[in-house]
Formats: structure tokens, C-alpha cells, sequence
């Protein structure tokens, strides 16, 4: 598996000139509807059990958790399977497969009333590795891969299984928001476009306020989450909106980004340290076909990482860690930094969206990382790569600076996107479909006579 870009130094792996076509009439849309049983994610975060696993580091938990990084493996022999419950009898309309390099090429995918009796609803003696996605038909609450032949002598392994389906609820209000449209018909773009070096822009934005807020994951409720730092938009608290993010001011430099985008607070002992200064958030690609890359739909929002991370699992979103002076790599603060310095952490986002929600229950599974810079076939629309690169003025003994959420990985942040949508489409195509290394007016200064997506004032000319 191929993890997610690095970015230090700034030279990308992916390349070339954009297509001249508009983002629109890449888009191809739908009305609402209500939710349809082939596009919930049941199985994310269920209980899972396996026939065998090879070690600790390799539970069958880890192949429910959504996270990429992670993974189940069984032990050397046949046969060997891995079952997730979930919690109620569904209607099993689909099954995502996302195979590490140890794959079943005899499997079948069975389900289960009872954990007990099983019923097959796909096989296959031909299995060929890599993400596969099997449209079924099945009715069970328990779903498993049961795997009968190898390809080599190690177990089986798979990164994610994903069980799709509609178990006869209704998503409630504050946990699915559906996209008005929808993007589907989308199949991940494999295009290899022509070489550039870089295919980015920046967003610009200086710190606002501190409030223990959290609109993503306790809208509503003032006060319930652990100290953010807000950056961008100057209203955001707990009962934001779209419509009143749309209405507030920002402090990014660009008028048309309204967004909210915030962390944990950082602290040195009890002091809070502020970042001083516009904050660098680039929008890059994620995946390899750049000229793929769409606008974020109004109202995306998703949370990046988590405050109960392990370091492992905080080192796989960072670029660099978090790196002062000449230490990098580090999954927790240094415990000290050259005097003068600022303690920096760069961030990054999955950019592959299911197409269907602006958020899910989770606050994470309408988003995905690429898998060997392509996006899955569960989240085939690939939308900016987010990467938050934060300087916090704090440095010699270390010894007390803290996030509000922890240790340091615990580091995490927020989005919640309230672009003007010509704006961003603008920045967008002229950069990151262009192929360009722009600053936060879509002007990259290597190449000048591309000219810029914005005037002089940052906004359409």
C-alpha cells in the first residue's frame, strides 16, 4: 500500500498541465433521495471476530475501523475467515475487499441470521488481490469472508472488509446529511496525466478565537468538547451552519473562504499558545490523476484524525510529525526545541468522498484515503487533499506543552467547508488541475505567465 503524499521537501510525484474542461462537466449529479440500501457503510466500527489472526498488531477489529493503515491477518493455513456482526439483520447490497498483499483467490462472502448457519452470496476461485467490490444480494446479520485458498505461503490479510447494505433504519438528522445533489456514475479515475511537480494552492488563515466548541461533533451543545482553536471563519461555535458560516467574516486572506477550520488548543503549562499569523492550509491532490480533482460540495464536513489516536495511528496522517529545529518524525512533542523556534505539525486529510454524504455518524466514513494514489471504488470522488501545516511560537524545555486533547498524538482537526463555490472551483482548476504551485491568489510565481485565478484583493476577477 501506498501511503499519502509527503510534502517536505515541497516537490510532489504527480504532474502536468490540466485539461482545459470547466470541474462541472466532470460532475454528473442526481437529486436527493432518501437513503438507498447499496450506499450505507454498515459494518464500520462493528464488532469482528476471525478464525485466527497472525499476531497482536493485526486484530480482526482492524479491518472494520476505517482506518487504511490498519489491518487483520490470519495465521499461515486454510481455511480462514474473518465475520463482522452487525448488530441487526440487513439487506447485504455490497462488499468492498481491500486486500494487502496477502490475498484469497478461493473465498466466498457468506452471511448469517445467527453466526451459525451460512448462507453464500458470492464466489470466486480466481481472486486477484488489490480492492474488490462485489455487488450482492443477501439478507443476514452477520457477514464473513471465509477464505479456502491462499496466493503464498502467508495468511490472509485485508486492510478493510466494508459491508454495504440498509438494515431498515433511518439514518437519524444529526448523524447523515445527505448531498443535495449527489455526485454519482463515478468510476476512480486510474488516468496517469502529464508530469508537474506540483498542483496546490494555499489557504491563508490567521487564528480567531479559542471556544470549547465543536460544531461537527456536538452541534448544538456549547461547552461539551475539549478547547479548539478556531481559524478562518470568525463565527464559528457550536450552532453553526452552512447558512451562518455563508453570513460570518473570515480571517483567510481570500473574502470568498468562509470556512471553519479548527484543532485542539495547544498549552504551554496553562498557557495557551496562539499561532501567530496567517497559517498555511494547502489544497492539494491526493490521488494521482490531479485533473480528477473536484471542488469540496458546500457544507462538506469531516473531522481529520483522532483525540484517541495511538502514535502509530497519528504518524500515518502526518507528513513529518512534529519537528522543530533539526528533529522530525516525532509522534509526540520534542522534548525540547532550539530557542526561538516554533513547534510545527503538518496534517493530512483522506480527499476521496462517497459522493452521497456531507457527513456521516462518524464524521469520517463519506471520506477515504487513496489506496496506491487512486481513490477506492467505495469513494470514487476525489476532491482536494487538505493539509493543515500549523507553527505554534513555543520552544526550549518542552516538557509541559500539551494539546487540550492529549498528548501530542492527539493532534486532530475540523472542516467545515463554506468556500464561494466560483471561488474555490476557480483555485481549483487553475492550480491543482493545472498542475501550479499557487499561492493563496492562485498565482504561482515559477511560472508567471499563467497569470492568477484571483485579482490583486483575492477574489474573482
Amino acid at each position: 500500500m501506498t501511503s499519502i503524499g509527503q510534502s517536505r521537501p515541497r516537490r510532489s510525484r504527480l504532474a502536468g498541465p490540466a485539461a482545459a474542461a470547466l470541474l462541472a462537466s466532470l460532475v454528473t449529479v442526481v437529486p436527493m433521495q432518501s437513503a438507498q440500501a447499496a450506499v450505507t457503510l454498515l459494518s464500520q466500527g462493528r464488532p469482528a471476530t476471525a478464525s485466527s489472526t497472525e499476531n497482536g498488531g493485526t486484530p480482526a477489529t482492524a479491518a472494520v475501523d476505517g482506518n487504511p493503515a490498519t489491518r487483520w491477518s490470519s495465521q499461515f493455513s486454510d481455511p480462514q475467515w474473518l465475520r463482522v456482526d452487525l448488530g441487526s439483520t440487513a439487506a447485504i447490497t455490497q462488499v468492498v475487499l481491500q486486500w494487502e498483499g496477502a490475498y484469497a483467490t478461493a473465498y466466498q462472502i457468506q452471511v448469517s441470521a445467527d453466526g451459525t448457519n451460512w448462507t453464500s452470496i458470492y464466489s470466486t476461485t480466481s481472486g486477484t488481490g488489490g480492492t474488490q467490490t462485489l455487488n450482492v444480494t443477501g439478507n443476514g446479520r452477520y457477514v464473513r469472508m471465509y477464505g479456502t485458498a491462499r496466493n503464498g505461503g502467508y495468511g490472509y490479510s485485508l486492510w478493510e472488509f466494508q459491508v454495504y447494505g440498509d438494515n431498515g433504519t433511518t439514518p437519524p438528522a444529526t448523524g447523515y446529511v445527505l448531498a443535495n445533489p449527489q455526485v454519482t456514475g463515478v468510476t476512480p479515475s486510474t488516468y496517469n496525466p502529464p508530469h508537474a511537480y506540483f498542483h496546490e494552492f494555499q489557504a491563508n488563515c490567521a487564528f480567531s478565537h479559542d471556544r470549547p466548541d465543536d460544531p461537527i461533533v456536538y452541534p448544538g451543545l456549547p461547552g461539551a468538547s475539549h478547547m479548539h482553536t478556531f481559524m478562518g471563519n470568525r463565527t464559528t461555535n457550536a450552532t453553526s451552519t452552512l447558512s451562518t458560516l455563508q453570513a460570518g467574516g473570515t480571517t483567510c486572506v481570500a473574502p470568498g473562504d468562509k470556512s471553519g477550520y479548527w484543532m485542539p488548543t495547544l498549552y504551554n503549562g496553562n498557557q495557551v499558545i496562539t499561532p501567530v499569523g496567517p497559517q498555511v492550509i494547502y489544497y492539494k491532490t491526493g490521488v494521482n490523476d490531479y485533473t480528477s480533482v473536484r471542488p469540496f460540495p458546500p457544507g462538506l464536513r469531516f473531522v481529520v484524525g483522532s483525540p484517541n489516536a495511538t502514535a502509530d495511528q497519528f504518524m500515518f496522517g502526518s507528513v513529518e510529525g512534529w519537528e522543530c529545529g533539526e528533529s522530525y518524525h516525532n509522534a509526540d512533542f520534542p522534548a525540547y526545541c532550539p530557542a526561538g523556534t516554533q513547534v510545527n505539525v503538518r496534517y493530512q486529510a483522506p480527499s476521496c468522498w462517497n459522493g452521497l454524504h456531507l457527513d456521516t455518524p462518524d464524521h469520517k466514513s463519506h471520506m477515504a484515503y487513496p489506496v496506491n494514489l487512486v481513490c477506492p471504488a467505495s469513494h470514487p470522488v476525489a476532491l482536494p487533499m487538505i493539509e493543515f501545516k500549523m507553527a505554534f511560537p513555543v520552544s526550549g524545555d518542552m516538557s509541559q506543552v500539551r494539546l487540550s486533547s492529549g498528548r501530542g498524538y492527539s493532534f486532530h482537526y475540523d472542516f467545515f467547508n463554506a468556500w464561494d463555490p466560483a471561488t474555490q472551483a476557480a483555485l481549483v482548476n487553475h492550480c491543482i488541475r493545472g498542475g501550479l504551485q499557487c499561492n493563496a491568489r492562485g498565482y504561482d510565481e515559477t511560472q508567471p505567465g499563467r497569470g492568477a485565478a484571483l485579482n490583486a484583493n483575492y477574489q474573482l476577477p
